[in-house]
């Protein structure tokens, strides 16, 4: 009995045990039910798509950049296939023994390996790595015939960007190079692919997101290790801008060998509308050695080349205008009312202003000379005279309406604002007041004055079209949109004063007494009316003037005289105006006057915006002789 008893009870015990166990069992399974509900039928589209997302990788493509062309659709700037060679670590046993081999096909800088290996180390083994960019066809035909020979080496074909004209281009243009750092703090997941490019100067820079376009994406089916299986879909993205200038490629490389072997620059503009026909600066840098990879030792000669070729010498160049600058005088002392320009000043080769003399550049002088035969003689003392008796305010204010002393809102960037001097700047910068012996060396363009070869251009530009406040503009269109373009306002310069420095200018390229009668232009229709100009970058001596040693072929390079040149063009109808400054040149009637005379005649013959009739508006027009008169 007690053994049933007991029995009994471990029996009950049991039960209740087994209930207990049997209801968590059951509480257990119901939750696992639930959430298994929850996961697979509630939830089941979202778990759905993280799955999907772990299975497919979207990965951003590189969309290609927008080419940039001339006014006749010439490509200035545009993408070509790019050959180069990629490495997989994983497929690769030894890395350095496959570089070795590779080495002997393509040729690897020390810098390419230490990258190489450095990648190789950073990056996920199956990631492939750039080796080597922009390869020869040839080298690029030797790496596909020897790969089973190169474990983990693939070639492949991208884009890169291509500048065709090369150093023509290479201040207007610019290119581009690899992000930086400090570029990176842009948002753009672009910036963040391997091998991508940004503009670095120039208008590569200026329009780098209109250039840029918006990035693709690619598809890809991963494993669990992240490795790509498959792709399954692709959308190249949307291509930059097209970029439509001003230029005309023509007229552009024809300057550019005009300038080549100095340091000089020249600027070719509408005068009606400010395009700019053509914008050199020589000498220049191919920008495809950039975009390519530009080695230590060709930075270092760029840097070192004493003609500074990475300089953009037409918005950049800061130079003393000379004689050039005696419109503007000229101009400003017509407007004061203070100079009767048919009065005559007499030209005995210099000037006393108390015990100093201010020499002119004819040292037996010029004899008697009214404003117009001053300008046409290019006479020093008149323009002495005459600075003193208007003054520096006028002179000044003068200049600054001819576009002088300020940046004139160029698209390329750094553009350099020359200098207009006035009394309170003077004063505020050195701390001692304006002198009057100042205002005479201000009257024939030298002192402080400080202007840019496109200043100069803009300044003729606004003499030839009857006193309107053009501004030069290189951008036509962006992606189809026309640039804005601003309404040209009268300067408040008088008719008289501009007719009479035309005629001046007119005067000094086709009066046989002019400082540029040799550099005039003989075909019919095409005459050209312009002002020489020398500026002076060291101080002459007394005991140099006494002996007579003034020739800038008797002085070292960086002691002779800057040549200048400015005219307009056909006198009959003006149309274009051109500005050239060679550094250096020393003669601006011997050096300067026959490249504008070269360059103006092309310009002519094409006539760029079919205005004037005398030339061609097509890209095809026939090229003339470049050769110089005698």
């Amino acid at each position: 009995m007690l053994t049933d008893s007991t029995g009994n009870v471990r029996f009950k015990t049991f039960s209740r045990r087994a209930a207990i166990v049997g209801g968590v069992q059951l509480v257990v399974f119901a939750g696992l039910a639930s959430r298994m509900y929850y996961l697979q039928v509630l939830k089941s589209s979202e778990y759905q798509m993280l799955a999907e997302e772990n299975r497919v990788n979207m990965r951003l493509l590189a969309p290609l950049r927008g080419e940039i062309i001339d006014r006749f659709g010439v490509v200035l700037a545009t993408n070509r296939q790019n050959f180069r060679v990629l490495l997989i670590p994983e497929q690769t046993p030894e890395i350095e023994e496959t570089l070795t081999k590779l080495g002997r096909i393509v040729e690897l800088s020390e810098t390419q390996w230490k990258r190489v290996l450095r990648d190789a180390r950073r990056s996920p083994a199956f990631m492939p790595i750039t080796v080597s960019e922009n390869l020869t066809w040839e080298n690029f035909a030797q790496v596909n015939i020897h790969e089973p020979d190169l474990p983990g080496i693939q070639p492949d074909v991208g884009e890169t960007r291509h500048y065709p004209h090369g150093s023509a281009l290479a201040h207007v243009v610019g290119y581009v190079a690899g992000v930086s750092e400090r570029d990176l703090e842009d948002e753009d997941p672009l910036l963040k692919l391997p091998g991508f490019r940004i503009g670095k100067s120039g208008l590569e820079r200026r329009l780098d997101l209109e250039l840029r376009g918006s990035a693709g994406a690619s598809h890809v089916e991963v494993n669990a290790f992240g490795r790509v299986i498959r792709e399954l879909s692709k959308d190249p993205g949307t291509p930059g801008a097209q970029v439509v200038l001003t230029l005309d490629m023509d007229v552009q490389q024809f300057a550019t060998e005009q300038l080549a072997g100095q340091a000089a620059s020249a600027v070719v503009m509408d005068i009606h509308t400010g395009d700019i026909i053509a914008c050199a600066s020589a000498p220049a840098y191919d920008p495809n050695d950039f975009n390519v990879g530009l080695s230590h030792a060709k930075w270092q000669s760029l840097l070192d080349n004493p003609f500074h070729p990475l300089v953009n010498k037409a918005i950049a160049g800061q130079y003393p205008p000379g004689s050039t600058f005696k419109m503007v005088v000229a101009s400003a002392a017509v407007d004061s009312g203070l100079i009767d320009p048919k009065q005559q000043v007499h030209c005995s080769g210099k000037i006393t202003l108390g015990n100093h003399d201010f020499h002119c550049w004819k040292r037996q002088g010029h004899g008697f000379v009214d404003m117009q035969g001053a300008l046409m003689h290019s006479c020093d003392t008149y323009f002495y005279e005459t600075a003193k008796r208007i003054g520096i305010d006028r002179i000044g204010e003068m200049a600054r309406r001819f576009g002088l002393g300020g940046t004139l809102g160029f698209e390329v960037p750094g553009e350099k604002p020359g200098l207009v001097p006035t009394r309170g700047w003077k004063r505020a910068t050195t701390g001692v007041p304006w002198q009057q012996g100042e205002t005479l060396i201000a009257g024939i363009g030298q002192g402080y004055l400080l202007t840019t070869p496109l200043q100069l251009a803009v300044m003729t530009a606004r003499l030839a079209n009857g006193g309107l406040a053009v501004e030069p503009r290189l951008v036509r269109s962006v992606g189809g949109q026309e640039a804005e373009r601003s309404v040209a306002e009268p300067i408040g310069v008088s008719d008289k004063a501009l007719a009479l420095v035309r005629e001046g200018m007119n005067l000094v390229s086709n009066s046989p007494r002019g400082t540029a009668f040799r550099a005039r232009i003989k075909e019919p229709g095409m005459s050209l009316a312009g002002k020489t100009g020398t500026a002076q970058v060291r101080r002459i001596t007394r005991a140099e003037r006494d002996s007579g040693v003034l020739s800038n072929s008797e002085v070292e390079w960086r002691r002779r005289d800057h040549a200048l040149f400015v005219a307009f063009a056909p006198v009959e109808r003006p149309q274009y105006a051109i500005s050239v400054v060679v550094e250096h040149g020393g003669s601006g009637s011997g050096v300067a006057a026959p490249i504008a005379r070269d360059i103006m005649r092309r310009v002519l013959e094409r006539d760029p915006t079919g205005e004037h009739g005398v030339g061609q508006t097509s890209a095809e027009s026939a090229r003339p002789n470049s050769g110089r008169e005698s």
